[in-house]
């Protein structure tokens, strides 16, 4: 009998945009719209990157995509995986802080809302499982987010 490999895990990358790169107070939190089973989640804006396609230039294409924003991006928080966060079966994902250098964000695909959060309210909406992980490490490193 041969041995079934696993199939290779998806990335996706998102990001955490704030108001300030340095001293962060506010986070922009997008609640799905779909698919049906993560729909009324809140979760970073972002998608998967597509197969040749650099993380970066992904997470800049799927900002416009879904938000219509342009932005400018900072450090990347890394997760407990290989620098990466898991978001479920056979999916990372790597998130960047990010400020809006263009355009004012709108939910234009996948998200019926959007929301910023000030300080002490980041952990205020019902986050998707995999991202409040990510959340807990957001407050814990930015303390300028705690009320």
């Amino acid at each position: 009998m041969s041995e079934q490999q696993a199939p290779p895990e998806r990335l996706v990358v998102a990001a955490a945009i704030v108001d300030d790169l340095a001293l962060p107070t506010r986070l922009l939190a997008a609640r799905r719209s779909e698919p049906p089973e993560l729909a009324g989640g809140w979760e970073f804006p972002g998608g998967k990157v597509e197969p040749g396609e650099q993380p970066l230039d992904a997470l800049h294409r799927e900002l416009r995509e879904e938000l219509g924003i342009a932005v400018e991006v900072g450090a990347e928080l890394t997760g407990p995986y290989d620098g990466r966060w898991a978001l479920g079966p056979g999916l990372t994902m790597r998130l960047w802080f990010a400020v809006v250098a263009d355009g004012v964000p709108a939910p234009l695909e996948d998200h019926d809302e959007l929301r910023w959060l000030g300080p002490g309210e980041w952990p205020g909406v019902p986050w998707l499982p995999a991202d409040v992980t990510v959340v807990e490490a957001l407050i814990a490193g930015c303390p300028s987010a705690r009320a």
